[in-house]
């Protein structure tokens, strides 16, 4: 066998072996969409999970690999219960949204829990898997190999076995097929969701603890990179889907494998996540899937109670403008100061995803990528091309909502849960190309020593200077999003938000509309990008990562979804929260997590009101 041969040859055994890990995670991704017609955001989170179990098991109390394994199994079947206890099962008789965003609030928990008991610093798996390798056909394959590709077998025909002739996986299928129907024949159809989500969550561990094995290493922050793959190898094969699924689980791990060898190794994710949009604008019902998985998807729709808003009246709302105009005259700390104009840049990112996700309906769960783009727009032009601040202020916003129109219109074709999918994996495939993109971002070094605003000739390098900076783009946002609601585009949008068949007979085009309304919801994204870069002078791809998008809805749900009042709310409560509880800074996420999950349950509506 050549040695070009060989390479492609032995590049193909390493996805497969890459494949059936993520067949795993897929398996489990799927039958609880099949099941409970879920997509469980915290499975990522579980997986990670697994890994940290099957390292503890082995590398703290020394158990053999035969026994940490279905450990680790057990292990993430006992977090999935409590994931569906918590998480989903509260949330049976809402909107099919608010367990979709009950379960991203669960996977910030268990992040969090992760990082603060074990830190977040990875952990190296001891060497107790054999050295050995053997020779297939001329492929060389090691101990590791095999038993991850016996393992996954064993694991998928287990599955079948109980999916198919089990009473137990009787009850599941008919619980997919027609919850209603299967009520009516005697099934216990949420005591069926909870065993769905225990044996895909002991797959998902499962699959952790494997790739933690195979990569020899475990990270609490592996678990939405980990998510995404599985929902690309659910879409590839087919969501809902089981079979389907993990053969979906092994054309990413033969095309990721291929890609790195054509590419390079930083390349990975990014043709993991491009092969995601791929799927899902090219053939959204997957491989094998069908028409079936398209037509049991709803209509976007409004995605909680909307309530009549609490009105801000207008004395009071000039009475608050004029006391945080004032603020810094009265109040010279610089610290606090500093808190304020970070709650002013995160409430210009919260209007922009109040109206994306609350006016318009579309679940952007990567409205973070936008601000990256903003930020990176303005500190290269203000670093390598000698712009001033205020023309790079303004591109930023506009190259921002015109590369994210232009990624995301696509999307706007797809309804229900795609959406929520397609728009996470826009903003890792945004992350990725930042990281791999050395030549002009930087790469992982990121952005250094951007330089402060300077406007009609005076340097804004003072606290005061940018807090004036920061909520005079605040006000300027705010009016231009209040009058964008309330005028006919406003109207028209949440028509298509509330109900998309009416709205498409009276002659509205749903996909134009949406992709306006988006394009201005990451120009605003971008100008909060822009003003974080020029105010902390450092950025890098981890400054915008999945976790502050998940934070923006964590602010906009809080203070009322399409409520601008409310998100300038929820961005000030979970900006200054924090920051008067310094102890507990690290367990900051666990906090955001846990409001997420309190305010879904308790106040669906937020604090002032849905509009």
């Amino acid at each position: 066998m050549s040695d070009g041969l060989s390479l492609w040859v032995g590049q193909a055994v390493n996805g497969l072996v890459l494949g059936n890990i993520y067949a795993l995670l897929a398996a489990g991704l799927s039958l609880i969409m099949g099941v409970a017609n879920l997509v469980n955001f915290a499975h990522g989170s579980v997986y990670m999970a697994g890994s940290y179990a099957g390292w503890f098991l082995m590398a703290r109390l020394g158990w053999p690999l035969a026994a940490a394994l279905p450990g680790a199994a057990i292990a993430g079947a006992i977090l999935g219960l409590l994931i569906e206890r918590i998480a989903v099962r509260p949330f049976s008789k809402a909107a099919r949204i608010a367990p979709l965003l009950s379960t991203l609030g669960a996977g910030m928990i268990i992040d969090n829990l992760a990082e603060l008991i074990f830190s977040p610093n990875p952990r190296a798996f001891p060497a107790i898997v054999p050295a050995w390798r053997f020779e297939l056909g001329g492929v060389s394959m090691g101990f590791l190999d095999l038993t991850i590709i016996l393992v996954s077998l064993a694991s998928a025909a287990g599955l079948f076995l109980i999916l198919k002739f089990s009473r137990f996986g009787q009850a599941l299928r008919a619980a997919a097929q027609d919850a209603e129907a299967a009520r009516q024949m005697g099934v216990r159809v949420e005591r069926s969701a909870a065993a769905a989500f225990a044996l895909a969550s002991a797959l998902g561990a499962l699959a952790g603890a494997l790739i933690g094995l195979y990569y020899n290493f475990v990270s609490p922050t592996a678990g939405v990179q980990a998510a995404l793959k599985g929902f690309t190898a659910c879409v590839l094969g087919g969501l809902g889907n089981v079979p389907a699924a993990m053969a979906g689980g092994l054309v990413l791990g033969i095309g990721e494998s291929f890609g790195v060898a054509a590419f390079g190794s930083s390349s990975r994710n990014l043709i993991s996540f491009g092969l995601l949009l791929a799927a899902l604008f090219l053939k959204p019902a997957g491989l094998f899937g069908g028409k079936a998985m398209e037509e049991r998807e709803v209509l976007t729709g409004s995605f909680l109670p909307m309530v009549p808003a609490i009105r801000m009246p207008r004395l009071v709302a000039a009475v608050l403008i004029v006391f945080a105009a004032v603020f810094p005259l009265l109040v010279r700390n610089p610290y606090l100061l500093q808190v304020l104009t970070g709650g002013w840049i995160q409430a210009i990112f919260a209007i922009s995803l109040t109206l994306v996700a609350g006016t318009a309906g579309i679940m952007s769960l990567g409205q973070a990528g936008l601000m990256a783009i903003g930020a990176y727009t303005s500190g290269l032009l203000t670093l390598d091309s000698g712009w001033s601040f205020l023309p790079a202020f303004f591109a930023s916003g506009l190259i921002a909502a015109l590369l994210g129109s232009a990624i995301a219109f696509p999307a706007f074709k797809l309804k229900g849960h795609y959406v929520a999918i397609a728009t996470m994996g826009l903003g890792e495939v945004v992350n990725q190309v930042i990281l791999a993109w050395d030549s002009l971002t930087r790469g992982a070094m990121g952005l250094a020593g951007i330089p402060a605003p300077k406007l009609f000739g005076n340097n804004i390098d003072t606290v005061q200077g940018f807090y004036y900076l920061s909520f005079s783009a605040l006000l300027a946002t705010g009016l231009t999003a209040s009058a964008l609601s309330a005028s006919p585009l406003g109207r028209t949008v949440r028509a298509l938000r509330e109900d998309e068949t009416a709205a498409r007979a009276l002659g509205v085009a749903p996909r134009a509309y949406r992709a306006l309304f988006f394009a201005v919801g990451a120009f605003f994204a971008g100008l909060a990008g822009s003003l974080t870069a020029h105010l902390y002078t450092y950025i890098s791809h981890e400054t915008f990562g999945s976790s502050l998008s998940i934070l923006g809805l964590t602010m906009v749900i809080l203070g009322g979804l399409g409520n601008l009042w409310g998100a300038v709310l929820g961005a000030l409560i979970l900006t200054i929260l924090p920051e008067t509880l310094r102890f507990a800074s690290q367990g900051r996420w666990l906090a955001y997590g846990a409001m997420l999950l309190i305010v879904l349950r308790f106040r669906p509506q937020g604090l002032l009101g849905s509009k």
